[in-house]
């Protein structure tokens, strides 16, 4: 017999608190754009999702708004408000990357404007930050595909990624934990206002921007781990700081 499903007050105070701080970023314009967490559930293979109902935004919610789903499919679980297209996205990620806890999606103004002016067709990277928290290249869906209403591609792709790009559309961050999706977040629109600042003063004075190599953002990527979650203070960026980071994070 399923036992039923009943609301976390900490998960809903956690998801409140990161509703107000997308809100006062100014990521939330309408009632478009949404976080999704996982919560184990003993009697649900990939836990359960909690999430917002549609037609109200992030920041006009409060706990009423908060609805409960299954992963695999949509069946609502608490509550009996019907979610937005974007939660079959997320349902999506849970389900095929079981390490991934939490999702953030969000139409960020300045990720719109830099795709739609038809100058750029992916962030470089200028900072050292973004391969770091990011831990994994970015993903581009162009913008006649639509993931959210067809799922079926995510699977190609998802493996090897910890943000979707959904050009003309808006940007999902994935995260172990949703402070890590957060973080995934704010730097990922950072560095993309370093692009949009960087290629205009370029301009301006007859430079040219100076984006890193391919070479330093793998290797950036391969210490991700042991940078932004680090077992020592000295040192870091060796192979054995690497393999203690990665397995320490496993566990």
């Amino acid at each position: 017999m399923v036992r039923p499903v009943k609301l976390d007050i900490q998960v809903v105070q956690q998801f409140l608190k990161y509703a107000r701080l997308l809100s006062q970023r100014g990521y939330v314009h309408n009632t478009l754009g949404n976080i999704v967490l996982r919560v184990p559930h003993p009697d649900f293979q990939h836990g359960v999702a909690y999430t917002k109902h549609a037609e109200l935004s992030l920041e006009e919610m409060d706990e009423r708004n908060i609805v409960i789903t299954d992963i695999p499919t949509s069946k609502s679980l608490v509550g009996d408000r019907i979610t937005s297209i974007g939660h079959n996205l997320s349902r999506e990620i849970l389900r095929l990357r079981p390490d991934i806890n939490a999702t953030i999606h969000v139409h960020d103004d300045a990720m719109i404007a830099f795709f739609g002016s038809g100058a750029f067709t992916e962030i470089r990277t200028i900072s050292l930050d973004l391969p770091f928290v990011l831990g994994k290249p970015i993903h581009y869906v162009p913008a006649h595909v639509d993931v959210e209403a067809d799922v079926s591609s995510v699977a190609s792709f998802i493996q090897n990624t910890n943000s979707v790009m959904l050009l003309g559309h808006g940007m999902t961050l994935l995260g172990r934990t949703i402070s890590e999706a957060y973080h995934r977040l704010n730097s990922l629109t950072a560095e993309i206002r370093r692009n949009i600042t960087a290629e205009q003063l370029a301009r301006l004075h007859g430079a040219k921007p100076h984006y890193r190599s391919n070479e330093e953002i793998e290797s950036m990527y391969r210490f991700a781990e042991a940078i932004i979650y680090p077992k020592r203070a000295e040192h870091v960026m060796q192979e054995d700081h690497v393999q203690q980071a990665s397995g320490a994070r496993a566990t």
